[in-house]
């Protein structure tokens, strides 16, 4: 089998509103791997423009998503940052697994059934295909491994069916270039620890999300220490207190969802959270909840706030990542060009 250096990439959309749930389902993740994994960590704004977006409030999103990247902790030097549509090689892959992806796969993909809604005539060709340059983000950098949330898995199944038909089908060219028996990795996904999928503050049953029409449904990214104490405060729960076993909070979205996100701020485990609050009544346990989400996002807002006042800092961060993908994308995309036969100046 062909051996595939370690790679991680990830993107997060620039649709505005960071929140928690993005934080601790993604970005919080992110920083962590930059220690043991080579990193690329992509603003991936072609995706974003798959439904309608305001030209102005699409830059400032670009910008705030990599202010939260580099906030958080994020090495730009160590690692790769950069936006999506600054190197079109994404574009051209994803242009080959168009070819290479079947029709099938695609109308599988629940998350275009969701977004598109009852009136998917008028849902945009780019919204149906969007997956295909998923994959094309992931294996234009030939990525070993991905961190996803449970609602992205099928994507990245797909990812990985798609390198699979693209090794089969041009199995006998891949050997030919010097690929041995396989030239895309089969992509594995990464998902550990609590919170990955980090629910609504007034619906424990429903994601976290900034298209929620209420504001405390969602800790912001961008709020200040006063903001998240009271939306934490006024987080719905239940009468109960909080039970001594996880067991115990089965059948409790918002009980669960409250210590999940302790939890995962703190870097622990539900199972140590309950040892600690177990039978406690939740007007202490937000207390305690406040003082965390407090201590552990207000210096990552403040410091978003610093660098959305300098966009040029910004940019030249992103300047400078994706001249460094597009050294590497070019490299797999010409690569791509030979084994499928077509014609390039060298």
């Amino acid at each position: 089998m062909a051996q595939f250096k370690e790679l991680v990439f990830s993107g997060v959309q620039p649709t505005g509103n960071l929140h928690l749930g993005n934080y601790l389902g993604a970005i919080k993740r992110f920083v962590a791997m930059q220690e043991n994994f080579d990193c690329i960590y992509c603003v991936v704004d072609m995706h974003a423009i798959t439904v309608p977006q305001n030209p102005a409030d699409l830059t400032r999103q670009i910008r705030e998503v990599t202010a939260a990247f580099l906030a958080a902790g994020i090495d730009p030097k160590r690692h790769i940052v950069f936006n999506q549509s600054q190197v079109p090689q994404h574009a051209e892959l994803a242009w080959v697994f168009n070819c290479v992806a079947r029709l099938g796969w695609l109308n599988r993909m629940t998350q275009f059934k969701d977004k598109a809604g009852k009136d998917r005539e008028n849902a945009s060709v780019g919204l149906y295909a969007y997956p295909n340059l998923m994959a094309a983000d992931i294996l234009v950098y030939r990525a070993t491994h991905v961190p996803v949330g449970e609602d992205q898995k099928q994507h990245l199944e797909l990812t990985r069916d798609i390198a699979q038909k693209f090794n089969n089908d041009w199995a006998e060219s891949i050997a030919a270039h010097g690929f041995g028996d396989a030239f895309f990795p089969l992509t594995e996904p990464m998902i550990q620890g609590p919170a990955t999928r980090v629910m609504s503050l007034r619906d424990g049953s429903k994601k976290m999300s900034k298209s929620d029409p209420s504001d405390y449904s969602r800790i912001n990214l961008t709020d200040d220490a006063d903001t998240i104490a009271q939306k934490i405060r006024k987080a719905k729960t239940d009468p109960e207190p909080l039970p001594s076993e996880v067991e115990g909070l089965k059948a409790r979205p918002e009980a669960e969802n409250l210590v999940a996100i302790y939890a995962a701020l703190m870097d622990t485990t539900p199972e140590e959270v309950l040892r600690q609050h177990g039978g406690a009544q939740f007007s202490g346990f937000k207390a305690a909840l406040v003082d965390v989400a407090v201590t552990k996002l207000s210096p990552v807002a403040d410091e978003m706030r610093r660098l959305m006042a300098d966009p040029g800092h910004i940019d030249a961060v992103l300047a400078d990542g994706s001249e460094r993908a597009r050294a590497l994308a070019s490299v797999t995309m010409d690569a791509v060009k030979d084994i499928v036969g077509f014609v390039r100046s060298r």
